[in-house]
């Protein structure tokens, strides 16, 4: 488990204990070891190598932000309250000097005082400022979210694919669907980079919506998303990918009072043994590529 999740799961453990602890009026040193107990069992079963939900690395995702964020809003509000201390200061000089004559060496020392002191200020928030960028970097760099779409992205998907192509003898049907937002370049073109991201955020919220529990969601990179179909056949499989492009056409997006009519491609394919990322990903690009060159907005396969 990554780091995030660690701390996401140890917060959702203490609050469930305080909890259990406000619910009882006569709580004992007993029960709360024994829900430690069972929290240390919990814990140490958690599968490394299997991927958390997508609730679960949203809440993860989400928390880590809502961190940075606060220590934003308390640098910001540190250095403000600094500025109008030497505001302050500076309209007091300025008042002691028409009420009395004119010092020069006093006032010039004076303001030196105080551009020394937002000199020093401005050098500080930048430190911040940079710092919790480089925490921001990190955290993109090492979480299995994409931040844009809040599905697993493409870290997630090879370290879920090592796992898979690991275990030579999966005793299920486990098929792959890559998918690509047909004319995507033409669309951020037309209507901007931001109706771009709208159609991203539309097509990973379908994908959300048409998929079960167990299957998984992927942004493989660009306007290209990878689906992990588990214990299907080859004929449901087909008919969930077929699915999923006719809820993509048939649901138009609304940006900024027009309709963007949006469909996408999908190349399919399945794990055979002695599979590996590569093997698997190059077969459903390669399916991929012949639904784009045959017409687009329709499936291909490629299956060994």
């Amino acid at each position: 488990m990554q780091k995030n999740d660690l701390k996401a799961l140890i917060e959702e453990i203490y609050e469930n204990l305080l909890e259990r602890i406000d619910a009882d009026e006569n709580a004992t040193k007993g029960q709360v070891v024994n829900y430690l107990k069972d929290a240390i069992d919990i814990v140490s079963n958690i599968n490394d190598k299997d991927i958390d939900s997508i609730e679960h690395a949203k809440a993860a995702f989400s928390n880590s932000y809502k961190e940075l964020v606060s220590q934003s809003l308390s640098s910001y509000k540190s250095t403000n309250q600094k500025f109008g201390e030497l505001t302050q200061l500076n309209e007091q000089t300025l008042q002691k000097c028409n009420n009395k004559q004119i010092d020069l060496e006093t006032l010039t020392t004076k303001f030196s005082e105080i551009q020394t002191h937002m000199t020093d200020e401005v050098k500080k928030a930048n430190q911040i400022i940079s710092e919790l960028s480089e925490k921001v970097r990190t955290l993109e760099e090492t979480t299995n979210l994409d931040p844009l779409t809040k599905v697993f992205n493409r870290r997630a998907l090879i370290s879920y694919l090592n796992g898979v192509c690991s275990n030579k003898n999966i005793p299920y049907s486990l098929h792959v669907l890559m998918l690509d937002i047909d004319h995507f370049k033409a669309i951020n073109d037309t209507y901007g980079h931001i109706a771009g991201d709208k159609i991203l955020i539309f097509i990973s919220n379908i994908l959300r919506k048409t998929l079960r529990d167990g299957d998984k969601i992927f942004r493989f990179g660009g306007e290209e998303f990878t689906v992990i179909l588990n214990r299907n056949n080859d004929e449901d499989s087909e008919a969930i990918a077929n699915r999923i492009l006719k809820l993509i056409c048939s649901n138009k997006l609304v940006y900024m009072g027009e309709n963007i009519s949006v469909t996408a491609s999908i190349g399919m394919t399945k794990f055979v043994e002695n599979d590996t990322p590569d093997t698997l990903l190059s077969r459903a690009d390669k399916a991929l590529y012949a639904s784009k060159h045959n017409g687009k907005n329709m499936v291909s396969k490629v299956m060994k």
